[in-house]
C-alpha cells in the first residue's frame, strides 16, 4: 500500500516539477522575445534636413533617476513608478538643437508633465530662451495646464490649449495636519527637543495650529516664490503682472464663469494663444511644421531619437568636471540614489578625489536635510577632497536646507537658483511616549535600572528629567556646532549666524543677500563659471556614480531601447491627455509615521541615542 502511495506521490511531484520548469522557461522565452523585438524595432537615428524637435517630459524633473529597471519592468512596464525626466539631459538636448540647422522648431507636449519646482523649471526655461534666441519658434500644447505646467509653457512663443481645457492657477500655499488633539485622544505624548523658534518641523506634534513664528517665516518665502512665479510668467507672456491675479479672480468668480468658458477666459486674458480641439491643434501644427510621413501628425522627431543621433564623442584627453547628484533625505550608512547616505556619498566624493582627470567637482544638492551625524561625515569628506587640491562647488537645486545646507558649507563656492529653498539652520529631536496609551489598555511598565538613564530607549515609559536633559543637551550641542560650521565657512561669527538661523527658511535670492550663498545661477551657469576660472577651453562633465552591476547595465540599456521604440507611437498619438489635476496625496497624513519610522525607530532598534536631526520637514518647492 505504502509503495503504491509513494509511487503516485513521486509521479505527482515529477509532474509539478515539470510544470514549474516549463513555466519558468516560457517566462524566460518571453523576456528573450521582448528583448529581440525591442532591439529590432528600434528606429534609425537619422535626422531629416528640416524638422521640429518634439519633447514630452513625463512626471517630474529630476537631477538623477531614482530607480533601476528590472526584467518585470521590461515585460510589463514600470508599474507604479512615478515617471521621471532627467533635467540636464533635456537641457543639453535643447541647447544642442538650438545650434543644429536641421532643427527648425521645438514642440512641447505637457500633458504628461507633473512639474519639478520653480527652480528646476527656471533652469529648463533658460535653455528654452537660448533656443528662441536663435530665431527658432517654440510651440506648446496641453489639454489643460496645471500651475507648474503653465509656468514651463509660458516660455513658448505660442500656447495651444484644448477648447474644453483650463489653466488651473491657484497660487502657492503650505498646509499641514496637526496632531495634538489626536495624540491627546489616544493618550500619546511626544518629547520634543529643538533649537530655534522657526524650526517648525516638530510643531504638528506639539500644537493644533501653526505658530506665529512659523506663519511669519513661511509667509515670507512662499510669497517671494509666488512673486517670482508671477514676474516670470508675465515677462514671458508680455502681459502685466496684475493680469495673473485677474485671471485667478475670474475663474473663481461664479458670474464670470457663467458668462464665458474657462478656456475663453484664459485666451481673453492672453494666457493662451489658440484654443481648439485635439484634431484642430494637430492640424494647426501640421500647417506650421509640415506633415509627417504617416500623414496623421506634424513633422517632428522625438527627444530620445534626437539624443541617440547626437551622442557626443568623448575625448579621453579632455579635462573633466565631475558631477555628483545628492538627492533625498540624509541618513546614515549606504543608501540607494533616492536617499543621501553618509557613507555612500562620502565614497563617491573619495572616488572623485582620487580621479586625476577631474579639474573640479560639482555636488548637486536637492535635500531638506536629515541626520546631523551623516551630514557631518559628508562635510568632512568634502574638506578632505579640498585639502587634496580638488575644488568643490555646490549647485543647489529646488532645496538645500538644514542638513542640505550643512554639507554645502564645506565647498569652495555655493551656487543656488533664485528660487532654491535653503537655510533652515536648526536642529530637533523627537521621542514618542506611549505610556499613557498603554496604561489605558491595562498595560504597565516597571523595572529597575542602574541610572536614571537606563530606560531611555523604552517608549512605553515617560522620559526622566535627566534623560530629557541629555537629549536637549545633544540638540543644543549640535546646533552650536552648526552655527560654528556656518560661521567659519561664511567668514562670519556664531552670533551673527544665529540671527538668520533658528530654523528660518530663505529663498536663494534672499540667502544671497544674507551671505549664505556665493552666487545665483543654474548648473549650466556654474559649469561656465568653472570653465572660466580654471581656464578650460573645452571640458566634459563626468558623472560620479556608484558602479552598476553587469545585469543592471544590460537592463538599463534595454529599457532605453524599449522607450525609444515606443516614442514613435507616442508621437503619432501625441494629443492624448492625462487628468487635469496631478495631486500628491497623503503627504501630511504620513508625517507622523515617517517621523517615527525614519528618525526614532532605528535608534531604538540599535540602541543608539535618538537621532538629532538637521532636517526641514516643512520645506518644499511649489
Amino acid at each position: 500500500m505504502f509503495k503504491i502511495i509513494g509511487f503516485i506521490w513521486d509521479k505527482f511531484w515529477r509532474l509539478i516539477t515539470g510544470v514549474r520548469t516549463a513555466l519558468l522557461n516560457v517566462i524566460f522565452l518571453a523576456i528573450v522575445i521582448s528583448i529581440i523585438a525591442s532591439l529590432s524595432s528600434a528606429p534609425s537615428y537619422d535626422i531629416p534636413s528640416s524638422t521640429a524637435l518634439y519633447i514630452a517630459p513625463e512626471g517630474y524633473l529630476v537631477d538623477q533617476r531614482t530607480y533601476n529597471p528590472t526584467p518585470a519592468d521590461l515585460m510589463f512596464g514600470a508599474g507604479d513608478q512615478i515617471a521621471e525626466t532627467p533635467l540636464q539631459e533635456l537641457i543639453d538636448s535643447i541647447i544642442e538643437a538650438s545650434l543644429d540647422a536641421r532643427i527648425t522648431a521645438l514642440v512641447m507636449n505637457l500633458n504628461h508633465f507633473n512639474g519639478g519646482g520653480i527652480s528646476k523649471m527656471e533652469e529648463l526655461g533658460q535653455a528654452l530662451d537660448a533656443f528662441k534666441a536663435t530665431g527658432k519658434p517654440i510651440y506648446t500644447y496641453a489639454d489643460n495646464y496645471s500651475q507648474q505646467q503653465y509656468f514651463l509653457a509660458s516660455y513658448a512663443d505660442t500656447l495651444f490649449m484644448n477648447d474644453m481645457g483650463n489653466v488651473l492657477m491657484t497660487g502657492f500655499g503650505t498646509f499641514r495636519n496637526y496632531y495634538k488633539d489626536a495624540a491627546d485622544t489616544l493618550a500619546i505624548k511626544f518629547h520634543v527637543f529643538r533649537v530655534g523658534d522657526y524650526k517648525d518641523a516638530v510643531e504638528p506634534f506639539m500644537r493644533n495650529s501653526m505658530s506665529d513664528a512659523s506663519r511669519e517665516h513661511n509667509s515670507r518665502w512662499i510669497n517671494e516664490l509666488w512673486q517670482r512665479y508671477v514676474t516670470i510668467v508675465s515677462h514671458n507672456r508680455e502681459i502685466p503682472a496684475e493680469q495673473i491675479n485677474a485671471f485667478i479672480a475670474s475663474i473663481s468668480d461664479s458670474d464670470a464663469a457663467q458668462k464665458d468658458s474657462l478656456s475663453n477666459i484664459a485666451q481673453n486674458l492672453q494666457l493662451v494663444d489658440v484654443i481648439d480641439s485635439r484634431n484642430g491643434i494637430n492640424d494647426a501644427l501640421i500647417e506650421l511644421l509640415g506633415k509627417e510621413e504617416d500623414g496623421e501628425s506634424f513633422n517632428a522627431i522625438s527627444l530620445e531619437h534626437y539624443r541617440r543621433s547626437t551622442t557626443p564623442t568623448l575625448h579621453s584627453d579632455s579635462p573633466n568636471i565631475g558631477l555628483i547628484v545628492a538627492t533625498g533625505t540624509i541618513v546614515d550608512g549606504y543608501q540607494d540614489v533616492d536617499m543621501i547616505g553618509g557613507d555612500s556619498l562620502s565614497d563617491l566624493i573619495a572616488q572623485a578625489r582620487n580621479d586625476e582627470t577631474l579639474k573640479a567637482l560639482i555636488i548637486r544638492v536637492n535635500s531638506g536635510g536629515g541626520s546631523a551625524f551623516a551630514s557631518e561625515v559628508i562635510r568632512k569628506e568634502i574638506l578632505t577632497a579640498r585639502d587634496n587640491d580638488l575644488p568643490i562647488y555646490i549647485s543647489m537645486g529646488s532645496m538645500a536646507a538644514s542638513g542640505g545646507y550643512w554639507i554645502s558649507t564645506a565647498a569652495n563656492e555655493i551656487w543656488s537658483t533664485p528660487a532654491t529653498l535653503t537655510g533652515s539652520i536648526g536642529v530637533w529631536g523627537l521621542v514618542p511616549n506611549l505610556s499613557n496609551a498603554l496604561t489605558n489598555m491595562g498595560i504597565h511598565s516597571d523595572g529597575v535600572g542602574t541610572t536614571p538613564l537606563s530606560d531611555l530607549y523604552n517608549i512605553d515609559r515617560a522620559l526622566s528629567t535627566p534623560a530629557k536633559n541629555l537629549i536637549q543637551n545633544g540638540v543644543n550641542d549640535v546646533y552650536a556646532r552648526f552655527l560654528n560650521i556656518v560661521a567659519e565657512a561664511r567668514d562670519s561669527d556664531p552670533t551673527s549666524v544665529n540671527e538668520i538661523a533658528g530654523g528660518r527658511v530663505w529663498t536663494g535670492e534672499t540667502a544671497k543677500s544674507l551671505g549664505l550663498v556665493d552666487n545665483l545661477g543654474s548648473l549650466s551657469d556654474l559649469l561656465a563659471h568653472i570653465a572660466n576660472v580654471h581656464a578650460l577651453d573645452t571640458y566634459q562633465v563626468k558623472k560620479i556614480e556608484a558602479p552598476l552591476s553587469t545585469s543592471e547595465k544590460i537592463m538599463q540599456q534595454l529599457m532605453k531601447q524599449v522607450s525609444l521604440s515606443v516614442d514613435g507611437a507616442l508621437l503619432s498619438n501625441s494629443l492624448q491627455s492625462l487628468d487635469m489635476l496631478n495631486t500628491l496625496g497623503g503627504h501630511h497624513a504620513n508625517t507622523l509615521v515617517k517621523a517615527f519610522s525614519q528618525y526614532v525607530k532605528p535608534a531604538l532598534q540599535d540602541g543608539t541615542q535618538p537621532a538629532v536631526m538637521a532636517h526641514c520637514l516643512e520645506c518644499y518647492a511649489p
